[in-house]
C-alpha cells in the first residue's frame, strides 16, 4: 500500500469528528424525553400505549417507582421517556406527533428515576 494522500487524511478525520458529533460523544450533555403540558389526554393514551408496546412499561405499574403521581401526564412521560431512551435519544424518538418535548433538566423525582 502507498502513502495516503493529505485529502483522504483529510476526508477520514473529518468523517470521525462528524462521527463524534453525531452519536453524542461529543455532547455529554444528557437529555430526556417527557410530555408536553398542552397535550391532550387522548394524543397521551395514544403515546402511553404506543410506547409500552415498544418497551417495558413496568415501572409504571402498580408497585412500580414511577407509578405515583397516578395521573396520565406524568405515565405518559415516563413510558414515553422509556421509549427515547430505549431507541438512542434522538430528537425524532421524542416526537411522538409533536406532543413531547426533550429536556436537559432531569425529571426524575423520589424512586422514579428517568434514564
Amino acid at each position: 500500500m502507498g502513502a495516503q494522500s493529505p485529502a483522504s487524511l483529510l476526508l477520514v478525520s473529518m468523517g470521525l469528528v462528524l462521527l463524534c458529533f453525531t452519536s453524542g460523544v461529543a455532547d455529554a450533555q444528557k437529555t430526556w424525553c417527557v410530555a408536553k403540558p398542552s397535550a391532550s389526554n387522548q394524543v397521551l393514551l395514544l403515546n402511553l400505549n404506543y410506547a409500552c408496546s415498544q418497551v417495558s412499561c413496568a415501572v409504571i405499574q402498580k408497585g412500580g417507582p414511577c407509578y405515583y403521581p397516578d395521573n396520565l401526564v406524568s405515565r405518559a412521560a415516563a413510558a414515553m421517556n422509556l421509549y427515547y431512551a430505549a431507541n438512542g435519544r434522538h430528537p425524532w424518538n421524542c416526537y411522538f406527533n409533536n406532543s413531547a418535548l426533550v429536556v436537559r433538566s432531569d425529571p426524575s423525582y423520589g424512586s422514579c428515576t428517568y434514564y
